[in-house]
């Protein structure tokens, strides 16, 4: 199971930890896995298969109203649907081999579907990742959509969370932030401004998670995952898995060229803490920054080199002049 949160409120602080996702999945859905396995808490599980791989698998959910808008592109949601679960396996350094899909719609309209399937089987196709099977059924109100992932990885190389260690580099692919803009210029939360949309929107109803780069870490790599939720609130589960802290430069974020023109503190806050990205944050030992650096110019992935891991624990963020930077949330969570 893996954090897939949209349109909801940053965290705070709550009496009930139940209230908290994470909590609750740790809680209700969290048993100890068999040998060879690795359960619930990464972006992927891994099941054991023959020849040394691992079979990785990871299932999301998409509501209407809840992860999606109603007036999204029927095309673009089909892409979205993909993209953020081939974004879980790009996490593990996994190659893509089939997904199922789930669909429950409140009225069977043939333009809708059309569209939808063209935009979810190009990115299939594109990804090497057929879909195989799934369910369709009629909902009591609005469009659920249900995606779950398999591909496989070498047993050895997987990517896992735990796998950090201190004097890592920490990386990231592609830029950081216009999807949570977009998602505030619809809420409302900022002003509207249809220029400043026009920019970020596509980031929000397209996300390009870079699954190709991806397949070629392992064997580079330490520890990956998505970022979904945050980068901040994200990272975190990798430095609470590998028992270790990190230093984040500010400087150094890919920040969306699109942000320029915003306040500082609108920016730091969308960067550090915005969802919705689906890029990866990876971390590998500084002797590997050239290979890591060439790996990215072939593919065309743009890259940036973020921070380290430290040993101490905590997550800290540096300004330019040498300010730790502060937010009022870290991240998003489905249960707020």
């Amino acid at each position: 199971m893996s954090a897939r949160p949209r349109f909801r409120r940053p965290l705070a602080a709550r009496p009930n930890p139940l209230d908290n996702e994470f909590d609750l999945i740790a809680r209700y859905f969290s048993r100890p896995a068999p040998s060879g396995y690795l359960g619930v808490g990464d972006d992927c599980a891994l099941l054991p298969l023959a020849g040394g791989r691992h079979l990785a698998t990871s299932t999301d959910l998409l509501i209407e109203g809840r992860h999606f808008f109603a007036d999204a592109q029927p095309e673009a949601l089909g892409h979205k649907a993909l993209a953020v679960n081939l974004s879980d396996l790009a996490a593990m350094g996994a190659q893509p081999l089939g997904c199922l899909l789930g669909l429950s719609l409140p009225a069977v309209d043939a333009d809708w579907l059309e569209q939808f399937a063209s935009g979810f089987h190009a990115l299939a196709d594109s990804a090497g990742c057929p879909l195989v099977g799934g369910d369709t059924t009629r909902s009591i109100s609005g469009i659920v959509i249900s995606v779950t992932v398999m591909g496989q990885v070498d047993a050895r190389q997987a990517l896992r969370r735990d796998a950090a260690m201190v004097d890592d580099d920490i990386w990231v692919t592609g830029a950081l932030g216009a999807p949570d803009i977009a998602l505030q210029l619809l809420n409302g939360t900022l002003p509207m401004d249809q220029s400043l949309l026009a920019a970020t929107r596509p980031t929000l109803d397209r996300p390009e998670p870079p699954w190709q780069f991806a397949q070629k870490l392992p064997g580079l790599a330490h520890a990956a995952l998505d970022i979904s939720d945050g980068l901040l609130q994200d990272l975190g589960h990798i430095l609470e898995a590998s028992k270790c802290g990190a230093e984040l430069h500010f400087a150094s974020m890919p920040v969306h060229p699109a942000l320029q023109a915003l306040d500082t503190g609108t920016v730091q806050q969308a960067v550090l803490a915005g969802g919705d990205v689906y890029q990866l944050c990876f971390t590998a030992a500084a002797d590997k920054r050239q290979a890591i650096q060439q790996l990215a110019d072939d593919a065309g992935q743009p890259i940036s080199r973020i921070g380290r891991i430290v040993k101490q624990a905590g997550l800290h963020v540096w300004s330019a002049d040498g300010q730790t930077i502060s937010l009022a949330s870290r991240g998003y969570d489905h249960f707020s």
